[in-house]
């Protein structure tokens, strides 16, 4: 049986993907690239924004015209936050949320037996313990990563997501190791632990995210990164470990959402400029030549032109190496999307050109600081047949230039930065 799957959304979701195409091929079934070859379609959702249900349901329509008789079975977020929503999709035969997805295989076998419409989601429990899934790698990578935790306890007024993933779940250590493990023997040089809350691993077993590392950094691999932070699972005692492991790559990736203490307080984000100011200076201390990226939202409701300013302003200062920048867009269902002082659409547009425009400077400086220095840098492929193409230690791109004879793909070189181009940085082997 052929199987055709569907991403929408971040890395955690890529993730889970490529976990559920691995326990259906433990289950016989093969993945095909297009979806006309498919007998089952999985599509594996997202519900950040509104505008992004949108556009899944729009691929969704697509996806049956394309496969009018395959079995179409929906997972993820959307499910399990609107499961009377996702029910009534006349394209879908099967829906489940983000729980007991290991039931897959029998769900798919079933309809396939009886061909009656099957709605599996199940409502998170308190207690309820981490899904582990059969690791799925992609053989297109040169870096694997590894889901271990889920779920959010912080409830912040803008999202959804606690709703679609429950409360903060853990994987044990001994799966992470074992897990690890497998992959280092894979011949990866690299692991992103991923997570909807990382920072908050370990929170129902008295560990943290320093527990979850050095257990793989145990292992033998030799890079280890992590995804996105947010800033308050990361206390002093907690950094100060992380900085003793040496594999742990110096990019932090951490969450700020705005840079005014007033709308911080609106977002319930649960920390202010001043504590989020001091923690950067801790890992800046404890990691030096780190780069540091974060998530800007601009617009949220009751936000002023004085508040934006703010924002502004305490973005340079932190001195960020780039930014996600994104207009706020209510998610129904939320709290801030029943707020009364809504910012205007163009308003929002405009703060966030304004925001690009800091970004970029912001970037530019970063890179001009890494001119001179050596990294150690994973090369992915060959971008064209001037450069290779890889990644540093702090994520930024470096490219090398290549000899006609040279595959350097998978392997961790020395590079000395000569310049900038595009964006990116531009070295020679050491």
């Amino acid at each position: 049986m052929n199987l055709f799957l569907q991403t929408f959304g971040c890395k955690v979701n890529a993730t889970e993907t490529d976990s559920i195409g691995a326990l259906l091929m433990q289950n016989n079934w093969q993945i095909v690239s297009e979806p006309e070859q498919a007998d089952a379609i999985i599509i594996n959702s997202c519900t950040v924004t509104a505008s992004g249900d949108k556009r899944m349901l729009q691929a969704i329509r697509k996806l049956r015209k394309k496969a009018p008789n395959a079995v179409l079975l929906l997972t993820g977020c959307y499910v399990q936050a609107f499961p009377e929503q996702a029910k009534l999709l006349p394209e879908i035969d099967i829906i489940i949320g983000t729980k007991n997805r290991n039931v897959i295989p029998v769900l798919l076998e079933n309809y396939i037996k009886n061909h009656a419409y099957i709605n599996a989601v199940e409502a998170f429990q308190t207690g309820d313990s981490f899904e582990s899934l059969p690791q799925g790698t992609d053989s297109m990578h040169t870096r694997a990563f590894l889901k271990i935790q889920d779920g959010c306890n912080r409830f912040c007024s803008y999202c959804i997501i606690p709703y679609a993933r429950g409360r903060c779940r853990s994987r044990e250590l001994s799966e992470i190791t074992a897990e690890t493990k497998k992959l280092v023997q894979q011949g990866y040089q690299e692991i992103v632990l991923c997570g909807i809350n990382l920072a908050c691993y370990g929170l129902e077993n008295n560990l943290t995210i320093a527990d979850a590392v050095q257990a793989v950094a145990d292992t033998g691999i030799p890079r280890i990164r992590l995804s996105s932070l947010e800033p308050d699972g990361l206390t002093q005692t907690v950094l100060e470990k992380l900085s003793n492991i040496p594999e742990l790559l110096p990019h932090f990736h951490i969450s700020v959402q705005t840079g005014c203490d007033k709308i911080l307080k609106a977002m319930r984000r649960h920390y202010t400029c001043e504590e989020y100011a001091n923690l950067l200076k801790i890992i800046r201390k404890l990691f030096p030549d780190c780069a540091i990226t974060t998530d800007i939202m601009t617009g949220f409701p009751s936000e002023t032109e004085k508040d934006f300013l703010e924002t502004l302003k305490f973005t340079e200062k932190m001195a960020f190496s780039e930014i996600h920048i994104f207009r706020y867009s209510p998610r129904p269902g939320t709290p801030a999307s029943e707020m009364t002082e809504q910012v205007p659409e163009n308003i929002k547009k405009s703060r966030a050109d304004r925001l690009c425009v800091l970004a970029k400077k912001l970037h530019e400086n970063y890179l001009l600081s890494c001119i001179g220095k050596k990294y150690q840098v994973l090369f992915e492929r060959q971008k064209s047949s001037e450069f290779h193409n890889g990644h540093a230690e702090n994520y930024i791109t470096v490219l090398v230039p290549a000899k006609s004879d040279e595959n350097l793909r998978g392997q961790v070189l020395a590079v000395k930065i000569k310049s900038i181009q595009d964006n990116k940085l531009i070295g020679e082997l050491c």
